[in-house]
This record gives structure tokens, C-alpha cells and sequence, in this order.
């Protein structure tokens, strides 16, 4: 179904060999190195090229550790190709660069990426800006949606294609804001990335591809298992008549035919969202007295991998989470726990705090470091000397406008993996 041009909903790096969804449901993403390792360990393109649409197909999950900097996508790569020697046209080459193309977007867009590019099947105006309670409370009555929103509640993940759905039943079905719908996963994803996020609502949307994006229950019972299967609903009808409905004010009619079933699902209470992390956790204000004229190097929720070397014996590491993200941007307490966790593992010093507070404390620091970032482009720089993350593709100065065009431009000259790797 996903041609090269069609995104991976915020998971470039989604499939291994031999797991499933049943393993994705367990939660298990631990936030250690270690962990990341393993998963990346178990990615197999061929799996990847031949299973990526199933929901039972074979799934890493890696794209928490990446999203969060555990993993670089030259690092995914480079040990990905180094027991299965890839052609740079594979097709799990190209969800690692779906990645990068977000991120080169977002760079010549800036805000921008939190509007709608062009206009989708219908006005803005058309959509309302709320979600309905039944979407967020998981009991639309639409098993593949409700299954969706459960699942998201409970592990903090979803799968690619169930991403699309979800998306496309908002938008398109309830004629939801893509921009409602996109702040609300972000909240609640672990691999929540703002561009990759948001683009892809886009997309979806219509409002930054050609068309909508539209599925129906045939397409669910090819690539989900039998609870999420949707016979008898709204979705369950042909896709003229989807493309119809996207393109009404109002929804039509939805399915009248006989229902195979009728499933009565309980509202969820959704997870409360956080805008600081719990004292609990060990996160302080910031402390002037701990950086006193000492080197500094900030670990921030998107650089949670190996330390540079810059990080001598010598420097103080410290994690910070900034009040005016958060504020603007809470997570679910599965989120927050996974990037605790991992902050505890990399320092005992955890500030929390507002940019004057934080800026405050390090005015005595000798020199302050950090790994630069979009999330946090307002604020990080005012506060620490940035050096550039780790890139897998050449950097394309010009605005592209389709991954396409972006992936020409960026593997301009590339042959294989291996050159790409040392480009």
C-alpha cells in the first residue's frame, strides 16, 4: 500500500523480524541504552519491506529511543547495514530519511509546520477544534478506533498504519482539525515528534499532500487482527464514498447494512496530562551552587544517548526540562516516566525550571554544552554552546517541498549505504 512518497507516521524505523503486536501492547520500552541496542539488534529489512503494513507484522518499535536520542538515525543505520548490507534505495532507507525530511521541513518553515499548508478537502473553518469525547474516551463504537486510543493510552505507542487510521477517521469521519487531533497524539506518543507529528496529520489531511488520505474496513481486515476489524460501521463502505464524505460539511449517512456485531465498549478515562515532572522523580529547581565554575553539559529530553566527549571526568552533566515546553507542550505520565528514568541513569542532577531559572543558575558555570535541537530552538542556545547532532543525510540548504525532491537532493551523488554513511 505505502509507496516511497507516503510518510511513516513518526516511526521511520518500525520493523524487525519476529515481533509483534501483542509485544508492542507489553509496553516494554525500557528507557536504557541497553535496551535500544537489543531492539535495534532484531530490525531485519527484508521483514521490514514484506510485513510493514500489518499490524501483527514484524515491528521494532525503535523510534522512541530515536525520537529521544538514544540512537541516531547514522547509528540505526550503520549497525542495520552492517549485518544486512542494504542498497541506499531500500525501502527501510527511505523511513529513516521520512525522518530527516520532517526535520528539513520544519527548519524552513519554523512555525509554520503548525498550520495548515494548503487547503485540505474542506476549509479550516469547516472542522471543528475539539476533539469528541467518544474518540478520546476510546468508545466510538469503531473497533479499529477505539482499539487505536486504548492502545495508545496503555503503551504510549501505535503502530504506523493504525496511526493512518486514527488520523484519517478524525479528520475525515468527524471532521475533527488535523491540528486538534495532532496535539492530542503528540501528548500521549513516546516517539512524539513535532515535525514528523504534525506533517504527517498533514498528509493525512490533505492539507499537505494531493489528497486525502482515506481507509476503509476491508483495509482493516487485511492488515489488523480480528478485534480490530471493523464490519458494519461507518467506515465499512466504499472509498467513492469516503472521498465523498471527506469532502462534506457534514458526514453522511454512516452504514445501515446488517452488523455482523455490535461491540459496546466502556469509556476510558484518558491519562492525565503533566506539564512538570513529580518532585518524586528527583527533579529539583535549578541549583547555582552544583555548576559553580565548573564545566557544564546539559542532557535534554532529546538528547538522552551516549555522552559526548566533551563530558570529561571533570564535568557536571545535568538534566534539564524547560517549564515554558512543557506548559505549552504536557506529556502523559508514560512519557514522562520513560525520559525520568533515562535522565536518572545519565546524572543524579535533575533541574526543572523556567529559562530565567535555569539561565540563572548557570550564569557561574565556567562553559555550558548541550546537543542542539529544534524542540527546544527558542531557549537552548541563550543557555549553552550547541554542537550539531549526529547526521545521517547531507544537509539540503534549498526548501524542499516533497520528500521526493528532498531525497534527490540529499542523495545527490550517493551510490550506496556505505557512501552515504560517510557522507
Amino acid at each position: 500500500m505505502r509507496k516511497m512518497h507516503q510518510p511513516s507516521l513518526l516511526d521511520p524505523t518500525e520493523h524487525a523480524e519476529h515481533a509483534t503486536v501483542a509485544s508492542l501492547a507489553s509496553g516494554a520500552w525500557a528507557p536504557t541504552r541497553e535496551a535500544a541496542l537489543a531492539r535495534l539488534a532484531q530490525v531485519h529489512p527484508g521483514a521490514y519491506a514484506r510485513t510493514r503494513n500489518a499490524l501483527n507484522g514484524a515491528v521494532s518499535g525503535l523510534s522512541p529511543y530515536i525520537t529521544h536520542g538514544f540512537l541516531s538515525l547514522h547509528e540505526a543505520l550503520a549497525r542495520v547495514h552492517a549485518r544486512h548490507p542494504l542498497d541506499v534505495q531500500h525501502k527501510w532507507v527511505y523511513e529513516l530519511g521520512w525522518r530527516a525530511f520532517f526535520h528539513h521541513a520544519w527548519a524552513h518553515r519554523g512555525q509554520g509546520i503548525f498550520q495548515s499548508i494548503h487547503e485540505g478537502p474542506l476549509p479550516d473553518a469547516a472542522y471543528v477544534r475539539e476533539l469528541p469525547a467518544d474518540i478520546v474516551q476510546g468508545c466510538t463504537g469503531v473497533p479499529v478506533i477505539d482499539q487505536a486510543v486504548r492502545t495508545l493510552y496503555r503503551t504510549g505507542y501505535l503502530h504506523n498504519h493504525a496511526r493512518m487510521w486514527l488520523a484519517s477517521y478524525v479528520v475525515h469521519v468527524r471532521k475533527v482539525h488535523w491540528r486538534a487531533g495532532a496535539d492530542w497524539l503528540y501528548a500521549h506518543l513516546l516517539d512524539g515528534d513535532l515535525a514528523s507529528n504534525h506533517l504527517s496529520w498533514q498528509w493525512v489531511a490533505g492539507t499537505g499532500s494531493h489528497k486525502p488520505y482515506l481507509f476503509n474496513a476491508e483495509n482493516v481486515a487485511r492488515y489488523a487482527p480480528a478485534e480490530w476489524h471493523s464490519p458494519g460501521t461507518v467506515i465499512d463502505t466504499d472509498y467513492d464514498t469516503l472521498d465523498r464524505m471527506a469532502r462534506h460539511v457534514r458526514p453522511l449517512q454512516p452504514f445501515t447494512g446488517q452488523r455482523r456485531f455490535d461491540p459496546v465498549v466502556e469509556p476510558l478515562q484518558p491519562p492525565d496530562l503533566m506539564t512538570a515532572p513529580p518532585t518524586s522523580w528527583g527533579f529539583a529547581p535549578p541549583d547555582a551552587q552544583a555548576v559553580a565554575g565548573r564545566e557544564v553539559f546539559l542532557v535534554h529530553p532529546w538528547c538522552l544517548g551516549p555522552l559526548p566527549s566533551v563530558v570529561t571526568a571533570d564535568t557536571v552533566v545535568v538534566a534539564m526540562c524547560l517549564s515554558e515546553f512543557h506548559q505549552a507542550r504536557p506529556w502523559s505520565p508514560v512519557r514522562w516516566q520513560f525520559v525520568g528514568e533515562r535522565m536518572a541513569g545519565l546524572t543524579p542532577l535533575r533541574w526543572h525550571g523556567s529559562l530565567a531559572q535555569v539561565k540563572d543558575a548557570l550564569r557561574g558555570a565556567r562553559r555550558v554544552v548541550s546537543v542542539t535541537d529544534p524542540h527546544l530552538k527558542p531557549w537552548l542556545p541563550t543557555l549553552a554552546d550547541c554542537l550539531p547532532p549526529t547526521a545521517l543525510f547531507p544537509h539540503v540548504a534549498r526548501p524542499c517541498h516533497s520528500f521526493s525532491q528532498w531525497w534527490r537532493e540529499a542523495t545527490r551523488g550517493i551510490d550506496s549505504v556505505d557512501a552515504l554513511l560517510a557522507a
